[in-house]
């Protein structure tokens, strides 16, 4: 059993205090928001994961994890201190540190005997060497301690299966010893543990984040091109996914990538590339790639209606995924404030996110479940891809819409079905062929000839 302390109770550093508790260690996790740790010390999760609840319960009851706003209690005895605290996107795209600055100062403080900090917050290249020179320079007096980098792959929606299964543990220290000692906290969850130096760990999270949103970007381009030749992007994805070069992973066309990680990361790493000279062009068309797929959407919608004053439009999900609560930069704050500006009345609906999005979205009225935001609606639009929006009563969801018509975001429905039983439907990049035709349409018609 090692001492740990984790330092943020965001959905990484809640992730990995409850999950080093659950592997058996005694963790003390750290927050200097008040109401969050009272929340935590009630059973009250700052965020929605599924099993989370449960899990911190356990290991509280366990007494092997507790909560603190405290750093002299946190850090005192500690063996392993991890910096989990946000790092938002700064004004030009830069990634701000404020909080990782704030978190080594008083790291530095508390301390009272030797120590490995790891830096888990995704923090741009070079950070583990200026986390050493704070913590150095606000030591009252000198106490040896290690920085190493162990960066995060966690999957909002599936974060502590990500946790306790990974594809892989990345370390990076500027001695082997302490990333030695780190590793041997994840020696039970039988992955691979790549050992490197501070500076290419960082790279390795930022590389990673940068290529999986470019395979995002890089389908929904395909998705447009396949809309101009009335190719189908859904069987294209399949297609090449059976390469193995390639995988079928974030190939699903639709609305781009959000969330907490893909945006501030790509933004991040452009930052630091230019900042360095160099013109990383390739990032530069994905994160304009991204952005355009809102833009792309709501001409779906206009496309149905021409004019959209007065028009009632539902959306389907509002989280930027499903399986989360997390509404940090989900498509559907955009998408609703395009639909608003073009004069539409707007209304939505969310399974588990609505909380959040009702006090980031006060200009738009939640329905209680997704029959009464069809009711009355002129065209409902789906955002997120909850299962439960796969198994809806649709012939009850038609009947209740003033024109049944659908704009689906997420590719979630069959283009035939959904012609056949009378709605306007458009998906992305399976939608019209070449002469302009709607593909379901020509689809219906020779499957009833």
């Amino acid at each position: 059993m090692k001492n740990i302390t984790v330092v943020g109770v965001g959905y990484v550093g809640i992730i990995t205090a409850v999950c080093f508790a659950d592997l058996g260690n005694r963790v003390t996790a750290l927050d200097i928001d008040d109401a969050r740790i009272e929340g935590l010390r009630n059973g009250i999760m700052p965020i929605y994961e599924h099993g989370l609840e449960e899990m911190v319960a356990r290991n509280v009851g366990a007494d092997r994890l507790s909560f603190t706003t405290s750093y002299s209690d946190a850090v005192k005895g500690a063996e392993f201190v991890f910096i989990a605290v946000g790092t938002p996107s700064g004004v030009d795209g830069e990634a701000d540190l404020k909080y990782v600055r704030a978190a080594a100062e008083s790291i530095a403080r508390s301390m009272d005997g030797p120590l490995i900090v790891v830096n888990k917050s995704t923090v741009p290249v070079g950070t583990g060497d200026w986390v050493a020179d704070i913590i150095r320079s606000n030591q009252p007096e000198p106490i040896p301690f290690w920085v190493v980098s162990c960066p995060e792959f966690l999957r909002e929606g599936s974060a502590i299966p990500d946790f306790m299964s990974p594809s892989r543990t990345v370390l990076g220290s500027v001695e082997r010893e302490p990333a030695e000692k780190v590793a041997q906290l994840h020696l039970s969850l039988r992955a691979p543990i790549m050992i490197t130096d501070l500076r290419t760990a960082e790279m390795i999270k930022y590389a990673s984040n940068a290529f999986l949103a470019t395979k995002i970007s890089f389908i929904n381009e395909i998705a447009n091109i396949c809309e101009a030749l009335g190719a189908d992007v859904k069987e294209v994805a399949t297609g090449m996914g059976y390469d193995q070069r390639i995988g079928p992973h974030f190939l699903d066309a639709g609305l781009g990538y959000g969330g907490s990680c893909f945006p501030k990361d790509v933004k991040a790493l452009s930052h630091m590339a230019q900042e360095k000279g160099r013109n990383p062009q390739l990032i530069h068309a994905v994160m304009e790639i991204n952005t355009d797929r809102r833009r792309l959407l709501v001409s779906k919608v206009q496309d149905l209606f021409g004019d959209l004053t007065g028009k009632k439009i539902g959306l389907l999900g509002l989280t930027f995924k499903p399986n989360t609560d997390d509404m940090r930069e989900a498509p559907s704050l955009d998408i609703a404030k395009r639909l608003i500006a073009a004069g539409a009345e707007v209304r939505g609906y969310d399974p588990v996110g609505m909380a959040n999005a009702a006090a980031v979205m006060p200009e738009i009225t939640m329905a209680e479940d997704p029959y009464a935001l069809a009711e009355g609606s002129d065209v409902l639009v789906v955002c997120t891809e909850w299962n439960e929006f796969k198994h809806l009563d649709l012939v009850r969801i038609r009947d209740l819409m003033l024109q049944p018509a659908i704009v689906d975001g997420r590719n979630i429905y069959d283009p035939i079905v959904m012609a056949r039983m009378g709605f306007r439907y458009r998906p992305i990049g399976r939608d019209f062929g070449p002469d302009g035709k709607p593909i379901a349409e020509a689809h219906a018609e020779v499957a009833a000839s």
